[in-house]
């Protein structure tokens, strides 16, 4: 008997999926069977996307729509779709976020980047949580499917809100805390509802984002030092945690801080010597 894609007919929502991880982690998705709406405030870049999933993998169905996650309706709004379209929702991927070039100390930081990155960072995941649960308490058991009750929650936080920093990046750094907390309280609160919800904490990855903000060898170098891989992550590592997470394969896995950062947080002292095994490559450098 073939074994079941991990994510076949389940109804996914990545949020920023017109890049980097979520882009990633949508091509993943869509290669384990699910549904997926995908979202990104960049209206071209994620219409884009769909339109070469669905190319790529013709049997799992993407859809695409603009959202800006700072705002309450353009969430209702996009998980309205996603039911309306697909009839349910069993995953969603707070994924979209923000990493001001401005963000600084306590002294230097301005009030509006701490505005701006917690409206993104923490009420955009808040709503998106909101939302999917609403929409989850409606899931209707479907054997045949694979599919049950409940769903699954994964929010971006990041390992910057485990460990300290001289690197500052406050209005960051406290949102991402803040994603934490509110993850293991709303995990608590509706795990009897079968709604798992948990945090995905990446370390540093080369993604567009992170790349724009180390702009300077001098920012590369200073975090490069620390890292016992002696490389950045890349964003297939994270996108195939979120499988995992998503699946049913991690059933019992809940309010957990998924810690991706390939060993960052559990290292004193770097080795020394040169990285021997190559990086992986995810599946957006093939669409």
């Amino acid at each position: 008997m073939a074994a079941r894609l991990r994510l076949e007919n389940k109804v996914c929502i990545i949020t920023g999926a017109g890049s980097g991880i979520g882009l990633e982690t949508a091509l993943q998705f869509a290669s384990e069977g699910a549904r997926l709406l995908i979202s990104d405030i960049n209206p071209t870049s994620v219409e884009e996307a769909a339109i070469k999933i669905n190319k790529k993998f013709p049997t799992a169905k993407t859809i695409s729509t603009k959202c800006d996650v700072s705002k309450e309706q353009d969430i209702k709004q996009m998980v309205d779709k996603a039911v309306e379209e697909f009839g349910r929702l069993d995953v969603i991927f707070n994924n979209a976020g923000i990493m001001h070039p401005a963000d600084d100390d306590a002294i230097n930081t301005d009030e509006k980047v701490w505005d701006i990155t917690h409206n993104i960072n923490v009420k955009g995941v808040w709503y998106g949580c909101k939302y999917a649960i609403l929409a989850m308490r409606n899931n209707k058991p479907e054997p045949e499917k694979g599919l049950g009750v409940g769903g699954s929650i994964i929010n971006v936080a990041s390992f910057v809100a485990k460990l300290g920093a001289a690197t500052p990046q406050i209005a960051y750094t406290a949102s991402k805390g803040a994603v934490l907390a509110m993850t293991r309280e709303l995990a608590m609160v509706h795990a009897r509802e079968g709604i798992r919800i948990n945090s995905l904490c990446p370390g540093p990855i080369k993604t567009p984002l992170l790349m724009d903000f180390l702009k300077t060898p001098e920012k590369l170098n200073r975090r490069m030092i620390h890292n016992p891989m002696g490389r950045f992550g890349e964003a297939v590592e994270q996108a195939k945690a979120v499988v995992f997470l998503a699946s049913d394969d991690s059933s019992y896995i809940n309010g957990t801080d998924f810690l991706v950062d390939g060993g960052l947080h559990a290292c004193y002292v770097t080795p020394e010597g040169e990285q021997i095994a190559p990086a992986p490559t995810g599946l957006a450098s093939t669409i």
